[in-house]
């Protein structure tokens, strides 16, 4: 008796080139918060602090000081403003995405410190973009004219 021939299997098919399994595929890359666009250091806080100019909206609080050729961020969110952990982060994470998505709306060279102006604020990722890219100019306008001010002194 003559052995069955297997089933013929259908002709590989590459992947459509929109797929994510297409090596033509051309997907995003990961929009990363790289390190030096990061304020790490306690130092770098306290400069902020003592001398950068400051901006105040409903529930955010800018510090800005000139810093290096790139805008760098810095959070301080403190267990005033939420006593668990895991909501403080929730913040954190809220204002590092407006910061990375306004990005190029911010002014470019300075480090900004940004602080919860209330406690237990809840921001939508657009109020705390809009609120972002608006308190950052104005720190910035201020800064300005802080320097302005020392140099006809």
């Amino acid at each position: 008796m003559p052995t069955p021939e297997p089933p013929e299997s259908p002709a590989p098919q590459s992947a459509a080139p929109d797929s994510p399994d297409s090596p033509d595929c051309l997907r995003p890359k990961r929009q990363r918060f790289s390190r030096a666009e990061r304020l790490l250091r306690p130092p770098e806080f306290q400069r902020a602090f003592r001398t950068g100019s400051r901006a105040k909206a409903h529930f955010l609080v800018v510090v800005a000081v000139e810093g290096q050729a790139q805008t760098r961020l810095g959070l301080s969110v403190g267990k005033r403003v939420y006593k668990h952990a895991h909501r403080r982060n929730r913040l954190k994470r809220c204002l590092r995405e407006a910061f990375r998505q306004a990005y190029q709306e911010l002014p470019s060279g300075l480090d900004l410190v940004l602080v919860p102006a209330i406690p237990k604020c809840h921001p939508t990722l657009e109020e705390a973009r809009a609120e972002l890219v608006y308190l950052a100019a104005k720190a910035h306008r201020r800064l300005l004219e802080k320097r302005a001010q020392e140099a006809a002194q």
